[in-house]
């Protein structure tokens, strides 16, 4: 029977040729997945062919962070291939071997990370379930922006303008349900508290002698107020009566977590996320440049240290609040900085085929803001490329941040894309065109300053000097 080409390279292909260079079944303990990466727990990492790995079509890269072997497919290919993974691996034991790699990565997270790190990963897994409906509540909401401001189809923009923000309007909810799921509460409940926030009947209640706000503490308060709810509720669970525990504990989690979010979160939370869209706005119109430098050219470190996940929370505030987050446009530089570097890589080293063959595979997608590729496959193994990557990315940073002193600034109506990926969630504050055409001017200054960097100071022994194993660079760590 003949296979046609979807059958050879799809989904199913992919993760048939994967799981034998991993190991095969008996050696894989987990299975997951995030944007853009599939994540293995592997009970043997020797076991792994890495170069073959490699040299499957659709991989991008590959990254080893706290036990676990990432694969790097982009997005929407990653879930793809790994729901064929998951059916590959169905039928062997499964129960056993997810017991083990729990116990693996238990006794690795131990050792690997540190309590800050661990939280902000926590975090980080509340809210990056929420980015596909930010982004696509994003796009919804910029293009039926245009609509309103050219007048088109005055019939259909309320309908547009209700599907954008719905989610918006109640992401607190979603918040309670992912942080009292992530911290071992019941989802529901987290939720029920949760949306005390956004309730509107709260704007009845007077606290202190001044009438409640809706929405005071947005998302920062929904989580506050779940990760309350979570410890109330595991509180009840070990001194009420299992006769008794499915009437007491739910109705004792919401009454004291409800009336503590309403009294005392929601102002807490509401002074922090008030001080969040504050400062953010303050830094850029007022400092701009400086700091658009220090976030576009520290923002790659701060993700290979795994500290970039504090920002997912800020990011979701800042678009709650303003309708849009003014520092991605600014971070996304980084990549632009990336991607300048592998150029200048590209042209330098003409006779180092594997490594020239890994950048022409890599570079749509870090065009596109998928990152991992360019940075783990070969600036950061070749070392002072990335150093000047980040120098593209801090220039590149510093451009956008010089406009939005000038008035000009510019925004992400959702978290998640980045690169030219990014352009239909821009917002700005003179339309959509200027914020474009600032954004633009960022990206192709980060091209060209990490281009430039990289070619004058990214070769350390010349023209000529080869990577390390050229397409085979050594593992990396990463959070992202």
């Amino acid at each position: 029977m003949s296979t046609d080409r979807t059958d050879r390279t799809g989904p199913r292909a992919t993760a048939a040729a994967l799981l034998p260079l991993l190991g095969g079944p008996a050696n894989v303990t987990s299975v997951a997945h995030c944007m853009t990466r599939l994540r293995v727990g592997l009970l043997d990492p020797a076991r792994v062919r890495e170069e073959a790995v490699r040299a499957v079509p659709g991989v991008l890269g590959v990254v080893v962070d706290d036990g676990t072997y990432q694969v790097v497919l982009g997005p929407g290919a990653v879930t793809r291939v790994t729901a064929a993974f998951e059916e590959l691996l169905a039928g062997t034991a499964a129960g056993d071997l997810a017991a083990r790699g729990a116990a693996l990565r238990q006794e690795r997270g131990r050792r690997n990370a540190t309590p800050l790190k661990s939280a902000l990963r926590r975090v980080a897994a509340v809210f990056v379930p929420l980015v596909p409906a930010l982004v696509g509540c994003g796009v919804l909401a910029g293009f039926n922006g245009l609509l309103v401001n050219a007048g088109w189809l005055p019939g259909i923009t309320p309908a547009l303008s209700v599907v954008a923000s719905a989610f918006m309007a109640l992401i607190a909810v979603f918040v309670g349900v992912n942080t009292a799921r992530e911290f071992g509460g019941t989802p529901v409940l987290g939720g029920a508290v949760a949306a005390v926030v956004v309730y509107p009947g709260v704007a009845k209640v007077t606290a202190f002698g001044v009438a409640l706000v809706p929405g005071r503490g947005g998302v920062l308060g929904a989580l506050a107020a779940a990760l309350l709810a979570t410890r109330v509720e595991k509180a009840c669970r070990g001194r009420v009566p299992d006769a008794l525990d499915v009437l007491v504990t739910p109705t004792v989690t919401v009454l004291v977590a409800g009336l503590a979010t309403l009294y005392g979160l929601m102002y807490a939370a509401g002074a922090v996320a008030s001080a969040v869209g504050t400062a953010a706005t303050w830094l850029l119109t007022h400092t701009g440049a400086v700091a658009g430098l220090l976030l576009g050219g520290l923002f790659l470190p701060l993700v290979m240290l795994g500290l970039h996940q504090a920002l997912i929370p800020l990011h979701t505030t800042l678009i709650e609040q303003q309708g849009s987050t003014p520092l991605l446009p600014v971070l996304a530089m980084a990549g632009a900085g990336q991607v300048g570097a592998a150029c200048a890589v590209y042209v330098r080293l003409r006779h180092d085929t594997a490594l020239r063959a890994t950048i022409r595979s890599a570079l749509p997608a870090g065009l596109l803001g998928v990152g991992e590729p360019l940075v783990y496959g070969v600036c950061l193994p070749l070392g002072r490329p990335f150093l000047t990557a980040c120098a593209g990315g801090a220039a590149g940073g510093a451009f956008v941040g010089f406009f939005a002193t000038l008035g000009d600034g510019v925004g992400a109506t959702a978290i998640g894309p980045s690169g030219w990926a990014l352009f239909p969630l821009l917002t700005g504050s003179h339309g959509l065109a200027a914020a474009a055409a600032v954004y633009a001017g960022g990206l192709l200054t980060g091209y060209g300053v990490g281009f430039a960097a990289t070619w004058i100071a990214g070769f350390p022994d010349g023209p000529h000097r080869t990577a390390p194993e050229a397409g085979a660079p050594a593992p990396a760590r990463s959070s992202g």
